[in-house]
């Protein structure tokens, strides 16, 4: 399985387009590949940059893919923790922890 974490974060060059041209072509139809991004499936052709090199790596990647779309807001965000209230006793605050 090959996984690939935030696609399309970066520009893509000429060689790493037909570099992935390549990783997909030889895996298409025999091997999984996961790809995770912020960028919506809809830009992805626009992100690789090349038109042609697109379609080809597009279409062994998207055409049998299975989507799932997460909404809401970001897990990695910190929520925000209410501290524990304070008793004013030193032995209270310890038996509380």
């Amino acid at each position: 399985m090959l996984v690939l974490d935030d696609w399309g974060l970066a520009a893509f060059s000429d060689e790493s387009r037909r570099d992935l041209l390549e990783i997909f072509d030889d895996r298409h139809g025999s091997r999984s590949t996961i790809v995770t991004s912020q960028l919506p499936v809809e830009h992805w052709h626009e992100a690789l940059g090349d038109p042609t090199l697109a379609d080809a790596i597009l279409d062994r990647l998207v055409h049998n893919a299975h989507r799932i779309a997460l909404k809401g807001d970001s897990l990695r965000r910190k929520k925000a923790t209410v501290p524990a209230p304070n008793t004013g006793s030193p032995q209270a605050d310890a038996r509380q922890r």
